[in-house]
Parts: C-alpha cells; structure tokens; sequence
C-alpha cells in the first residue's frame, strides 16, 4: 500500500508534466499504466483508513477514464475491507485501464450501477472520481448536475487527482466543481490547486507519488509552492551593534484626500517589518491621523512636488508609492516624482491605474496588483484575469518588468525566472487596507538588504502567516491593524 507523505513537496506541475511523467515510467519500464492506477487506488485507501471509518456507507463516482480507474481499485479495496460501496458508473469507460479496473472489481464480487442523484441519498463519504485532469472547457450538462447534486450532500469527499470541475493547470472552475475535504494528488502536485478558485474546492491537498518522484525529480517544475518554512533564518538576530541607519530607510508616498489610513498602515507594517526609519509623504492635514498613535513615524505634508519631496526620496533606501494615493494630479505629480529615482520601488493601488494609463518597464521594482488592478494593466476583464492566472503574471512581467506579485487566493509572484506560488491567508484579508500592509511589508525587506524577489515572497508568507494567526479570533471582522503583532513575530525568524 502506497504511504502518504508527511508534508507536500515545494514543486508543482502541469497535469502535461504528470501525464508525460507516467509515460516515461512506462517506457522505461519501472512499471505499466494499469500498475499505476493500482497505486493510486491503494494510496486513496490509506487516506480513507486514516481520515474516515472503512466502514461509512460509501459511495464512489466513476467516471470515463483512468480517474474512474482509480476510483475502481478503490472501490474493491473497500470490499476486502468489508466495506460494500455504492459504485455509480458516469458513462461507458474508455481506457484499457479502467476496463482492467472494471473486471478486477466485478471478480470480487462487487456491483455497479449508473449514476442518479437518488444513489447519493445517505452517503456518508462519497469518493470523487469523475474527472481528474481531464477537465477541457465547459462541463456538460449532466456533469454540471451530478456535481450540484454531490455538492447538496451532507457527506465527507475525497476527490482523486483534482476535484471534478476544476481545471489542474489554472485552479479555475467552469460553472461548478465538486466540493472536496480532502483532494489527494498523484505522481505531482497541480499547480492549479493551489491558486485562484481550487482554494475553495480543493479542500485540505495530501499527496502520493505513486512512483513517479524520482522521474519528475528531473523536470524542471512549473512552479514552486511556498509556505511558512520559506521564513526559517530568513534574516537571522541582528548584529548588537546595530542602529536605525543599518536597517534601512523607506518613503511612502500617498493618502490623498480621505485616504490617510492607508498611509498609515503601510508606514506601521513597514515598521513593525523592521525598517529602521519611515518617512510618510501625504496631505499636510493627514499629519494628526498618521502620528498621533504611531509617532516613530515621520511625515512631509506635500502640497506640491518640491525639492524637499525630491530629497525625501533621495534620502530612501526603497520607495513606496500608491496607498490612498488617487489619480488626480496631486497623485499624478508624486507618480511622475517616483518615475525619476533610481531607488527600487514597490507599486500599489492607484500608482498600479496610473502605471496602466502610461505604460513603462523597469527592472528594480515590485507591483502589486490584485485582479482589478491586473486587468486594467492587460487591458483585459477582471474574469479573463482570474480564468488563468498564470498566464496572466507571465504577460504582467514580460510587459512592465521587475517583480509581480498578483494577489487572490493563492497569491503568485514572478520575476521573469521563477514562478512561486504562495496559498497562503484566508478571507479575512478580504477587508480595507490589508494591501497596503503588504507594500509595507515587502518595502521593509527590500530595505533591509532581500533582494527583490525573495522580499516579496517572504512578504506575501508573512502577511498571509500573520493573518492566519489573526483569524484565531475569527476572519469575519478581522481588520488590516489586526496583523500589526504578528508581523513583528514573523520578522523575527530566529524566534520562531
């Protein structure tokens, strides 16, 4: 019986990657097809043995090809258990594998029967394996209804490979997808999984290599995932005879007419990061919001771009332009200021619209879209975006340059080499200001010595651990400031 890993790799892959992966097993001949399928059914048992009871009233869906294959070893490892499961067949198998699967399970004396929602009354864990990675373009019809009517059921899931419904290689899901608890992945881990609208279907991800580790250990990934560990000695215990000067400076530029608290945040997280000093450039009548609970902060109320402006980012180590900044010329003028340095920049929020309404391409700097943001960069929808938002950083980076970082669930960051994604946070930064906390975040890493990319990934980590930590009093409610103490315990990676 296969063993489940402890942890999950770092490496994710397209289902492309995977499937050539098998193929090569093949031709080398570490094993056959239908021995992979045989690993993967006994690996979906040892999750079942060790997240379920092997004797709940089970239901397992089948679908076409060898997803359903796998779904069929299953099923007639849970009869030498004891365990009689409800097989539903989707359609008229298609594959070697699945016909073999077929035979071995109906030799054990189990039963099939088609699909209808009626069947699924009752079940206590239902065993999705419909799809797998063969979601291409819309679901049918039928499809679209089993999966609504799994989705209505008061039972415990386990999807095989990836839930029905969604897409492996970009997590999205067109119109629906099965729900999972548990999705356990096998030979790679999907890169979709972990990104945009998987987050929610995928459930808890667990993985079995079923003998392909040693041959994708000679691909190239397509992506690395990333998670708290990422933050391990990141910085290491300062040197005691550290001062302000060393641990670098930062101006952060914005808070327009009503918009001081996103200064304010960004300038706090930057600080509770560890930045040395932080200079905030905003309205002149935003110094008493700004200062009055945080005065290690200083300030510049900026009427206009002066040479007191200039010499405020001249005196900088990084640059961030864009919380609360707004578009009017106020926060044209700070935008075309920052175009001139040379300093590495971190872009946010409204110096993302104006950089969208002036292109130009730079190496020394972070953007920080969220999907609005980005499509107004590509000159796309919001929902072509998020359809594949892997694609969507790729042509970010190619055309602007430097470090982009697209937020959502499953945040991804890509410097035009490596492409990380990072799922980290939960919905509760789904709340004003949340943003602005990670320019601050990023820019006092950068400041600190990281260098770009590695500054932004810890900063999306530790943003996201931070708001994890947070959500212990629950994610409803949960504010930007709330972060504020986690932060500071997360930039301090030799404590933890």
């Amino acid at each position: 019986m296969s063993a489940l890993p402890i942890s999950l790799p770092q490496s994710l892959y397209s289902a492309a990657q995977v499937k050539a992966a098998e193929q090569e097993a093949v031709k080398r001949g570490l094993c056959s097809l239908y021995e992979l399928v045989e690993q993967a059914g006994s690996a979906a048992m040892a999750t079942l043995e060790s997240l379920a009871s092997a004797h709940c009233q089970t239901v397992v869906l089948v679908g076409k090809g060898n997803n359903g294959a796998d779904a069929l070893v299953l099923a007639r490892l849970l009869l030498t258990k004891g365990n009689r499961p409800r097989v539903l067949l989707f359609g008229e198998g298609k594959t070697a594998e699945y016909a073999e699967a077929l035979q071995a399970f109906i030799a054990a004396g189990g039963t099939t029967e088609v699909f209808s929602e009626a069947a699924l009354e009752g079940a206590e864990v239902i065993v999705d394996g419909l799809l797998g990675t063969g979601v291409a373009g819309e679901l049918s019809e039928p499809l679209n209804q089993c999966i609504e009517a799994v989705n209505a059921q008061n039972a415990w899931v386990l999807s095989l490979d990836v839930p029905s419904g969604v897409n492996a290689d970009t997590g999205n899901v067109n119109p629906m997808a099965i729900e999972a608890d548990v999705t356990l992945c096998f030979g790679g881990l999907k890169q979709g999984l972990f990104t945009s609208r998987a987050r929610h279907f995928a459930g808890k991800v667990l993985y079995a290599s079923v003998g392909l580790g040693e041959i994708l250990a000679e691909t190239e990934p397509a992506c690395q995932r990333v998670d708290a560990s990422f933050l391990t000695d990141l910085l290491g215990r300062r040197a005691r005879d550290s001062h302000k000067g060393k641990s670098g400076k930062v101006t952060i530029m914005g808070g327009n007419y009503g918009m001081a608290g996103a200064v304010r945040l960004a300038g706090e997280a930057c600080l509770r990061s560890g930045a040395g000093l932080v200079t905030v450039i905003s309205r002149p009548e935003h110094q008493l919001t700004v200062n009055a609970n945080r005065p290690e902060l200083m300030f510049w109320g900026c009427e206009l771009v002066d040479m007191e402006v200039y010499l405020r980012l001249g005196w900088a180590d990084v640059l961030v332009l864009g919380p609360g900044l707004g578009k009017d010329d106020w926060g044209y003028n700070l935008y075309k200021a920052v175009g001139l340095s040379d300093k590495p920049c971190v872009l946010d929020a409204d110096a993302l619209n104006l950089l969208a309404k002036e292109p130009c391409r730079q190496i020394n700097r972070v953007l920080t879209p969220h999907p609005g943001e980005a499509s107004r960069l590509l000159g796309l929808s919001t929902a072509e975006v998020e359809a594949d938002r892997f694609d969507a950083i790729r042509r970010l980076q190619e055309t602007f340059g430097g470090v982009v970082l697209l937020k959502g669930a499953g945040t991804l960051i890509f410097d035009g080499t490596t492409l990380v994604v990072a799922p980290v946070g939960n919905p509760g930064l789904a709340s004003g200001g949340c943003g602005d906390v990670l320019s601050g975040i990023i820019a006092a890493l950068m400041a600190q010595g990281l260098d770009t990319m590695t500054a932004t990934v810890a900063g999306v980590v530790i943003h996201g651990e931070a708001a994890d930590l947070a959500a212990e009093a629950g994610e409803r409610g949960m504010l930007a400031s709330d972060l504020m103490p986690f932060i500071r315990q997360l930039v301090n990676s030799d404590l933890i």
